[in-house]
């Protein structure tokens, strides 16, 4: 009933249409299938209350990173991030817990110092804040005389 080049011009759609929805989910899952663009920091602090794996790290309102990972070490919570390896950050940025609008989610925000000494792979940044959180805030002012 159909012709042998009805049956390729189908295949060969078939292909293309899946080749595309590949293409669309590595695209926006994030996913670098040809080598790392990028390189890791960690910071330590003391709360992470509300920051998820996933979270963007910003320098100046410009995503320049995410947070691949929040464990916990020495009961303070370890921060790893990945940095994109065009962004040089100093030695001594300040890293902070952030929250986007009001109740928003949760960033790092990284506040880059004056020094010219530049963090590399797996260093850390020294200087920390911690999330501040609403609920200590309200008990704060509620309960304490």
């Amino acid at each position: 009933m159909y012709g042998r080049k009805t049956e390729i011009s189908v295949g060969i759609l078939m292909v293309l249409g899946m080749a595309c929805l590949v293409y669309l989910s590595v695209t926006l899952g994030g996913v670098n299938l040809f080598g790392s663009d990028s390189y890791t920091i960690t910071a330590s602090f003391r709360s992470v209350e509300g920051l998820e794996p996933g979270a963007t790290v910003e320098i100046a309102g410009v995503p320049v990173g995410k947070v691949k990972q929040i464990r916990l070490e020495e009961n303070d919570a370890l921060v790893v991030m990945e940095i994109q390896h065009t962004t040089q950050i100093s030695d001594d940025t300040i890293a902070s817990i952030r929250t986007k609008g009001i109740i928003g989610d949760k960033f790092v925000k990284l506040s880059p110092g004056w020094s010219e000494e530049y963090l590399s792979e797996n260093d850390a940044l020294m200087d920390t804040e911690s999330a501040i959180s609403i609920e200590e805030l309200i008990n704060k002012y509620l309960f304490d005389q």
